[in-house]
């Protein structure tokens, strides 16, 4: 299994895999004319963001996106772990991990970044122990939106 950035030429894929992850994690379907431009647009600028790929011969087996925050309390970078998404197939057979895994070893590689972070549904427990698992603590922090403005 060989982890690597997505490209524009992902872009399918990417789609497709996020689409995937809103219906099976929160029953949610996604606006196809908004998502594909949003993932065209990260795919073009990684400022925007940045997706990994795990693939095996010609096959993408999963993805995980970044996104990123600035902290002037502590002078970094978070990097905001994204649209997590193994193949159905795929999963118990470390594809999570191997990307989490080189997502790690990148922000090192990187001396302004500082953390990493995410967020998962309430009511996702099988992924509150995963992220656990690797080392994630809860904050005493709440995420809150107004979405749409």
């Amino acid at each position: 299994m060989k982890i690597r950035r997505a490209r524009p030429e992902d872009l399918d894929i990417v789609c497709e895999f996020n689409r995937l992850l809103a219906e099976e994690s929160e029953g949610k379907t996604l606006d196809m004319t908004k998502l594909r431009p949003g993932v065209s647009a990260a795919l073009a600028d990684a400022h925007k963001g940045i997706y990994f790929l795990a693939e095996e011969g010609a096959q993408i087996l999963g993805q995980m996106g970044i996104t990123y925050e600035w902290s002037d309390w502590r002078n970094g970078w978070f990097w905001w772990i994204q649209s997590v998404y193994v193949r159905a197939e795929a999963r118990r057979r470390g594809v999570f991990r191997a990307i989490f895994e080189h997502i790690v070893q990148t922000a090192k590689e990187d001396p302004a970044v500082i953390g990493l972070r995410l967020y998962v549904e309430n009511e996702n427990h099988v992924a509150h122990a995963t992220y656990q698992k690797i080392g994630f603590e809860w904050t005493t922090y709440r995420v809150m939106e107004r979405y749409p403005l």
